[in-house]
């Protein structure tokens, strides 16, 4: 029988997934570019917590890995900075024809969930290592590689603190992509640390069996 967390986790990706569908449906409905839709990183990240948690969701107990556990932690790290930026630089922002509900799930629900999934709720089958941080942080380089690239061919941008006539040309981008790969390197080391220590792998082991 499935245990609680692989319900929890496939609940968790059902809801997810029903928001980017139905987000996806207006975006599609208004006659916007399908690329431009998939260009959002909060879409991206979450897309990739959904899969991974549904390979969670459905492993067996043997099955647990440690590239699972690899996979868990680039996807809690995505999933915190995805949080952490909302809040910070885009909760007050006009958000357009995003639903309100959609926005909850992939900007509140979601990164709250898989961080807790990978501090509280399953340890790891062993210690995370200083390189699963460095790999954390490959896909957001390109991920802003492509977006500027993309965005100085065409003058659209998914996010308005990374186009350049927002913030006073590419300085200003510069100095925000400064701050969130600060996010990103913070929350990666962070969530590496408490999964290294150990100090929260005894509840963890108990939880939601």
């Amino acid at each position: 029988m499935p245990t609680l967390l692989s319900a929890a986790r496939a609940i968790l990706a059902a809801l997810a997934l029903a928001a980017i569908g139905r987000q996806l449906m207006l975006h599609v409905g208004a006659s916007y570019s399908l690329l431009n839709f998939f260009s959002y990183f909060t879409n991206l990240s979450n897309l990739f917590a959904v899969v991974v948690l549904l390979l969670g969701a459905f492993r067996r107990p043997l099955q647990h890995s440690d590239r699972q556990d690899v996979a868990r932690y680039v996807s809690a790290v995505n999933m915190a900075v995805v949080g952490i930026v909302f809040v910070a630089l885009l909760r007050n922002v006009d958000l357009g024809a995003l639903l309100p509900w959609v926005n909850v799930v992939l900007h509140y629900v979601m990164p709250v969930a898989i961080v807790v999934d990978w501090v509280w709720l399953q340890a790891p089958a062993s210690p995370p290592k200083a390189w699963h941080l460095a790999l954390a942080l490959v896909f957001p380089a390109v991920y802003l590689v492509y977006v500027l690239l993309r965005g100085a061919a065409i003058g659209w941008y998914p996010y308005p603190f990374l186009d350049p006539a927002n913030v006073g040309g590419y300085g200003g981008v510069a100095l925000y992509a400064a701050g969130i790969f600060g996010t990103f390197l913070g929350a990666g080391w962070a969530l590496l640390a408490l999964a290294s220590s150990g100090i929260l792998q005894r509840p963890r082991r108990h939880a939601l069996r």
